[in-house]
């Protein structure tokens, strides 16, 4: 297959989707995170929930997408242990030395804590309970991996699916495959969406999403489809062809969707939902996430499948943004919100300061240091290196 430019660069714009919606966090009201400005705003609820239930949906596909360039046709223990590097280490590090600024700046923010950042950090790397707890972290070790949780789900996900591969080689597993890469027209536009509502229906209540990885069985059950999924579409012309050709399709019924999904989920007053009215509310919640996706990939294939000058570049870049980039932004909210610098200056600096931290970084600090490369994800190639695309990236 050729190179897939439009993954590549689909993969830096979702990650560049994320930091916005991250920096969002700190201002939309009603919404829980680590630290909230002052100037917090309602309307932000609309455009958030436009990209809340299905952007992380979206990384899964595309790092199933991604996984499916990697397969081998054999070494499948290798591809686990080349995997697990490349996620876990990063991880590891960041969960030891880039996340903990985020727990200290919600805790100081809070008045839980008066002490500096080096006492915290020497309590943290000792692990242990803190007395009493004072950020969102693991109650037995005093540790979290906040918004790295998304690394140690595709790595687990990465395992089972290796795991799995032989299996889907079976006549049975093919004739799965093959029941959707085989889909077309108004099927492929309205089965993808089925695994959702049954996932609400089973699971959602039971198991509410908390990124603990552990009791986490909506979450692990709704983003390993989609991990699947991205898997199968991965090589299959056909499925990429039938999604290009009913892209107006999807981004109609997306926007339609969407205007039907949001006022009812922000607005709702009246008694909570049962019997058809939840059937059909969890249906539309489904249908919404899969629309968004299929047109993400849809008009991406259309429009971005093509070598861009700033893509290589971008796409070495995104690993390193997206481990650094809401440390930045919760330190920088928390030196910032004192100031009460407005509501326009105040978020624009946020941004702005953010996506300059993230650049300088990983330009003048992580890239030409090859000894940091490993733990932000990257790969030390040769001095003269060349391209490294999506299709040899899984995370």
């Amino acid at each position: 297959m050729n190179r897939r430019h439009d993954i590549d660069a689909l993969r830096v714009i979702a990650f560049g989707l994320l930091i916005l919606y991250h920096v969002g966090m700190v201002y939309v009201a009603g919404w829980g995170f680590h630290i909230k400005s002052s100037y917090q705003s309602e309307w932000l609820q609309w455009p958030m929930l436009l990209s809340n239930r299905w952007r992380m949906a979206l990384l899964f596909v595309i790092s199933g997408i991604a996984l499916s360039f990697l397969r081998p046709r054999s070494g499948l223990l290798r591809l686990a242990g080349q995997r697990s590097l490349r996620l876990m280490l990063p991880l590891l590090f960041g969960m030891f030395v880039v996340v903990p600024i985020q727990p200290w700046c919600e805790a100081r923010a809070s008045g839980a804590i008066d002490f500096g950042f080096g006492e915290f950090m020497w309590r943290y790397w000792r692990f242990g309970p803190w007395p009493p707890i004072t950020w969102t972290a693991d109650k037995l070790l005093g540790i979290t991996w906040n918004h790295l949780w998304y690394l140690v789900y595709l790595w687990l996900y990465t395992l089972v699916l290796i795991a799995l591969m032989p299996l889907m080689e079976t006549r049975a597993g093919r004739w799965l495959q093959d029941r959707f890469t085989g889909l077309r027209g108004a099927w492929l536009l309205l089965i993808p969406a089925l695994p959702k509502m049954l996932y609400l229906a089973t699971l959602g209540d039971a198991y509410p999403p908390d990124n603990g990885l552990f009791d986490d069985w909506y979450q692990h059950a709704f983003y390993f489809t989609w991990f699947v999924f991205g898997y199968w579409l991965g090589r299959n012309q056909g499925l990429w062809d039938e999604l290009l050709r009913l892209r107006w399709h999807s981004l109609g019924l997306a926007i339609i969707c969407y205007a039907i999904y949001a006022p009812i989920v922000l607005r709702w007053e009246g008694p909570d939902f049962g019997g058809v009215p939840l059937l059909a509310m969890r249906w539309l919640s489904g249908l919404n996430t899969w629309m968004w996706i299929a047109t993400a990939l849809a008009w991406s294939y259309r429009w971005l499948n093509r070598p861009f000058a700033w893509l290589d570049y971008a796409n070495r870049a995104v690993y390193p943004w997206y481990i650094l980039h809401q440390s930045l932004i919760v330190l920088l909210a928390w030196w910032l919100i004192p100031k009460q610098l407005g509501p326009v200056v105040e978020p624009a600096l946020l941004i702005g300061g953010t996506m300059l931290g993230c650049a300088a970084l990983h330009h003048f600090v992580i890239r030409p240091l090859r000894l940091l490369h490993s733990f932000f994800g990257l790969k030390t190639a040769p001095r003269t290196e060349g391209p490294e695309t999506a299709s040899r990236l899984a995370a």
